[in-house]
């Protein structure tokens, strides 16, 4: 079975014109999401702190993140955007997903919007 993808526009603010728009790939295994840090600087959006993160073998490694508007699927939200090389694939992590109610069917490996935002 394939990998998912989804079309992800990373902004600013929800108003502003310059916007990141690429097939981003579905990781419930990644927390944040992350996009070239070139790509990021050009439509505005700064680092504002450094964490550590461990990469999909294990080794952990310091990037910078930022805060974006992330829009996918007809929604909007919120939340950090890993400044990534800037030859990476663009990852959709899960708290973006889970901040709209959408998740993947592990069968399928389609997103499924849930009927309700669990608030518990």
């Amino acid at each position: 079975m394939g990998l998912t993808h989804v079309t992800t526009t990373l902004r600013t603010s929800p108003t502003a014109k310059k916007a990141f728009r690429a097939d981003f790939l579905v990781d419930t295994g990644a927390t944040d999401c992350v996009a070239p840090g070139r790509r990021l600087r050009a439509i505005g959006i700064r680092p504002v702190g450094k964490t550590a993160y461990e990469l999909a073998d294990g080794t952990p490694r310091e990037y910078a993140f930022g805060v974006a508007v992330i829009e996918f699927l007809g929604d909007i939200t919120a939340g950090r955007v890993i400044f990534g090389p800037d030859d990476i694939e663009p990852i959709l992590g899960v708290t973006a997903l889970e901040s709209t109610g959408v998740t993947v069917d592990p069968k399928t490996r389609t997103l499924k919007r849930l009927p309700a935002i669990p608030l518990k």
